[in-house]
C-alpha cells in the first residue's frame, strides 16, 4: 500500500496521554475505527489501515461500543474460507 505523510501536532500525544513514537499507530488506528463506523471500509480494510489483524480490529471496535457489520456477502466469504480449512 503507498503511503502518503502528514504533519500531526506535537500536542496531540500529550492531549492522547501517548508517547509521541506512539502517535502514528494510534492515529491509524482512530482513522480506521471512525472509517469503519462511518461504513466507508469493511472490516478487512480498517485492519489493514491500522495495522492489526481483523481479529484485534473487532476488539478494538468491541471496546468502543462499534457493532460489527456483518452481511451476507462476508458470510459468503467466511463460509469459503471454512471450506479451504477444512
Amino acid at each position: 500500500m503507498s503511503e502518503i505523510t502528514i504533519s500531526i501536532p506535537q500536542d496531540l500525544a500529550r492531549i492522547l496521554g501517548v508517547k509521541e513514537k506512539e502517535l502514528p499507530r494510534l492515529v491509524k488506528l482512530y482513522l480506521a475505527t471512525e472509517l469503519y463506523r462511518e461504513g466507508k471500509v469493511s472490516l478487512g480494510k480498517a485492519a489493514e489501515i491500522a495495522e492489526v489483524s481483523k481479529w484485534e480490529m473487532m476488539e478494538v471496535l468491541a471496546l468502543k461500543g462499534i457493532p460489527l457489520q456483518y452481511d451476507e456477502e462476508d458470510l459468503k466469504e467466511d463460509v469459503e474460507t471454512l471450506e479451504k480449512l477444512l
